[in-house]
């Protein structure tokens, strides 16, 4: 579907009689292309990767995207999308990086852009952060799993809120029996 999209807009745009460079793109980025090799090289964790060095792994990385060239330019020729091969881009190399962080310094300098926090899904195995299309790509990537989880009341015994109750909720409930108290900070507003 999306290499549907890709063609449709650029070809209508094409035939509109604008000019439109449909150079084919190469994502040689991020988990898959890693996960790949790791699999070729029976590498299990992100200390194998360090001993066997970064740039070695890096090399077998950027080898192991490429194989695969024949492959996409016969299955999106079969496709009918108009592209051209002969002046690709491809994600590893330094001037589309380069592009992309002049493009997002674009942004920050028009104050488009902004820091925030937020919580990533982590892969443990590689160490690192995961984006949404990674979660999706491979069953060993990311497991959705229960976690046991329990909610416990505690009631008050003395003071302004004698009576109510405190609900605790820990994803750790085997550790419950140990507990000796509940602790809260004056100064927050618990809700």
């Amino acid at each position: 579907l999306t290499g549907y999209v890709k063609d449709i807009v650029p070809r209508y745009r094409t035939m509109r009689g604008y000019k439109v460079d449909r150079r084919f793109g190469w994502d040689t980025h991020g988990l898959p292309a890693e996960l790949e090799v790791q699999r070729q090289l029976a590498i299990t964790d992100k200390a194998q990767i360090e001993e066997m060095g970064i740039e070695k792994f890096n090399a077998a990385c950027r080898a192991s995207v490429l194989k695969y060239t024949n492959e996409w330019q016969a299955y999106v020729t079969r496709q009918a999308r108009w592209v051209d091969f002969e002046n690709d881009y491809k994600t590893l190399d330094p001037g589309f990086m380069e592009s992309v962080i002049w493009a997002f310094k674009q942004l920050w300098d028009k104050g488009l852009a902004y820091e925030g926090n937020r919580v990533l899904p982590y892969c443990w195995n590689d160490e690192t952060p995961l984006s949404s299309h990674e979660l999706r790509m491979d069953d060993d990537v990311y497991q959705s799993r229960q976690d046991p989880a329990i909610t416990v009341g505690f009631q008050v015994s003395t003071g302004d809120l004698a009576g109510a109750y405190l609900l605790i909720w820990t994803t750790t409930p085997w550790t419950l029996p140990s507990n000796q108290a509940v602790a809260v900070h004056p100064d927050v507003t618990y809700v």
